[in-house]
């Protein structure tokens, strides 16, 4: 499987913000790229890039050994695992990269394993920026050997791959690092709104906390937006309606494992304030101006 991998197509289910820009990465890397996605601005965007268009997800597997999934609901997902089973094909390799809860994985892992295929855990770390620098960090989990096969095609847009055991870790994993994502996001924006209603430029902030022990690196990502107090168009990287999944899934978790998020906790109410006041389909670092309406700070 392995040799096959290395000569056949990658197939990529979900063209959004981050599956896109992981096909745009494996199509400059000489891999030949079939992708499918339910929008036709996706697709055209695809095909612009190089990208070979599946009619639909069990297409996509008949030509592609390997199949990266980026999806934004676990409806989507199953959806894809309902499709690529009923399609009687040999054993794929399905690396599924979503954030979702871990129940909605497993139910299609095993959808997938009695058409006797092999579905992989493999969230990302990172964001839409990171994607297009071949930034990101994967954390993979399930069968050793079919992460192994795959490491040629996470090389091509991941800077590192990481082999965390039985399927579900990966997971697991991506909730505590996305966690820390929520809140030093939230922090970032609050210290750019006490600095800028004391009279501070904010593009002063982001260089002095960059260059101190105060920055992480979300606020070197999100900071300049912030900063420019610029949130959607190219500038995003997470759409804050896409967030507020993750964090019904990371609080839910926490929630069966009794295990207390009280900054979690605090900085929820920022995001769904930022959905209410129309931010949904902005980076999440609009938060920053949320904080903003909040302290009456109107900048010059």
């Amino acid at each position: 499987m392995s040799s096959d991998l290395a000569k056949n197509p990658v197939g990529i289910v979900g063209l959004g913000i981050m599956g896109g820009a992981i096909g745009r990465n494996l199509v400059v890397a000489g891999r030949r790229v079939i992708g499918h996605d339910i929008d036709a601005a996706r697709r055209e965007e695809a095909a612009a890039a190089g990208i070979e268009i599946a009619a639909d997800a069990g297409s996509l597997a008949k030509n592609a050994p390997a199949i990266l999934v980026s999806l934004p609901n676990p409806a989507a997902l199953r959806a894809t695992a309902e499709t690529i089973a009923a399609a009687e094909l040999p054993r794929r390799i399905v690396a599924e990269m979503s954030t979702f809860a871990l129940r909605d994985k497993l139910e299609a892992e095993k959808t997938l394993r009695g058409a006797g295929h092999v579905m992989l855990d493999c969230p990302i770390s990172g964001t839409g920026a990171q994607a297009k620098a071949k930034d990101l960090v994967i954390y993979a989990s399930g069968e050793s050997s079919a992460i192994a096969a795959l490491e040629p095609v996470f090389a091509a847009f991941a800077r590192e791959t990481h082999d965390l055991g039985p399927l579900g870790n990966g997971t697991k994993m991506k909730f505590v690092a996305n966690l820390l994502v929520a809140i030093h996001n939230v922090a970032s924006a609050e210290a750019f709104v006490l600095g800028m209603k004391a009279g501070l430029d904010p593009k002063k902030i982001f260089e002095l906390v960059a260059a101190g022990a105060g920055t992480s690196r979300v606020f070197e990502l999100r900071g300049p937006m912030m900063a420019e107090n610029a949130y959607g168009g190219a500038n995003v990287t997470m759409r804050v309606s896409t967030w507020q999944k993750d964090m019904t899934v990371i609080g839910d978790f926490a929630r069966e494992l009794d295990c207390p998020t009280p900054l979690l906790s605090a900085a929820a109410p920022i995001y769904a304030a930022a959905m209410a006041n129309g931010h949904a389909g902005d980076d999440t670092a609009s938060v920053c101006a949320v904080l903003e309406a909040m302290a009456g700070l109107k900048r010059r």
